[in-house]
């Protein structure tokens, strides 16, 4: 049978399953005693069918689109059930692991925010005047080579401490926003505010007076930092969902991608609030340079620390459990030998 033939003969089971997933939404049971058996049914029927097509039809795009079926029919089937109204679950696991199940995405905000900061410094050092356009008003006077202290209006706590909250959302809200804009937006708000933070730096490093630039940046900077590539990494999901949607139309795949990334920025909120009072309570006092760096390195090594542990490794365990309870049928697992067609017909 060739591919037009298998495609012809067996989509329209592969439709039907489909609108037994959306109306299932994750729990057959919800289709009624019949419907959850003609699920059963038809969800073997589709593993059969990705077996055939991986042997036969290797690397055609019906392959990806048979195992996002039988993905979802999986999870739908053998999933674990879980509370999703747990708030405590969700900040103590959920949040984690869905910063690290898009790797591709995190990486490449990091590597946007790092890469802006490190250029952004070197344009300083060379072009400090230059430089200093970028820089807000307030953090200037940092051009001063005598300077040992940021000026009293940009480090009095009653002044700072509204402007930090309110800042710090705008920031993560446009970053995540610009994620519609097929991830670019996204990308270029995370790389402007890295360029400022990177020209206050080579600025400060020029003038001799790079420890001021430390001791006030580092006690929030390294969690704030890491907060805004979150939210980028949410966007650039969602910027994704319309550049790849896969066999699922654009407005499904975005709706599909929109439920995570959201919760990314809800699970953000609370570690912006810490980065937010740091910087409005902590980081004006000036701290000694071996307390500002134990201050930033403590909150930003807690921050992906957690993300490794409870996202990376916690994630690869629950997989790894799941193959062992027979969460995914042997099926998906391994390749089975030629399937009988006649066995798979609806």
């Amino acid at each position: 049978m060739n591919l037009s033939d298998f495609v012809a003969t067996r989509s329209p089971a592969w439709d039907d399953f489909q609108a037994d997933l959306r109306r299932a939404a994750g729990h057959p049971e919800r289709l009624g005693t019949e419907g959850a058996l003609e699920f059963g049914r038809r969800y073997r029927a589709v593993t059969a069918d990705l077996a055939y097509a991986r042997r036969r039809f290797r690397g055609d795009p019906l392959v990806a689109r048979l195992e996002h079926l039988v993905g979802d029919g999986a999870q739908a089937m053998y999933g674990r059930r879980e509370r999703s109204g747990s708030p405590l679950r969700f900040a103590t696991t959920g949040y984690w692991r869905l910063i690290a199940e898009r790797p591709g995405p995190l990486a490449a905000a990091a590597f946007t925010t790092v890469a802006s900061v490190v250029l952004a410094a070197l344009w300083g050092v060379h072009d400090p005047a230059a430089a200093l356009g970028l820089v807000p008003a307030e953090f200037k006077p940092a051009a001063n080579a005598h300077l040992h202290a940021l000026p009293g209006g940009a480090t009095t706590l009653a002044v700072t401490a509204g402007s930090i909250f309110t800042n710090n959302i705008q920031v993560s809200f446009l970053v995540f926003a610009g994620g519609l804009l097929l991830g670019v937006g996204a990308l270029a708000v995370l790389a402007y505010n890295g360029l400022m933070v990177g020209a206050l730096a080579g600025i400060t490093l020029q003038a001799g007076n790079f420890d001021v630039f430390l001791r006030y940046v580092l006690p929030h900077g390294v969690l704030e930092l890491s907060c805004f590539t979150v939210a980028a990494t949410a966007g650039i999901r969602l910027g994704w969902a319309l550049i790849d949607p896969g066999w699922l139309t654009r407005g499904e795949s975005l709706r599909r991608q929109a439920r995570p990334a959201v919760l990314m920025i809800i699970g953000t909120a609370p570690c912006l609030v810490v980065a937010g009072l740091t910087e409005g309570f902590v980081t004006p006092h000036a701290l000694p340079l071996p307390a500002a760096l134990a201050v930033g390195l403590a909150l930003g090594g807690t921050f992906w620390g957690l993300v490794f542990m409870r996202g990376v490794r916690a994630g690869r365990a629950a997989s790894q459990t799941g193959r062992h309870r027979g969460s995914a049928p042997p099926a998906v697992q391994a390749e089975p030998r030629e399937p009988a067609l006649p066995a798979a017909s609806a």
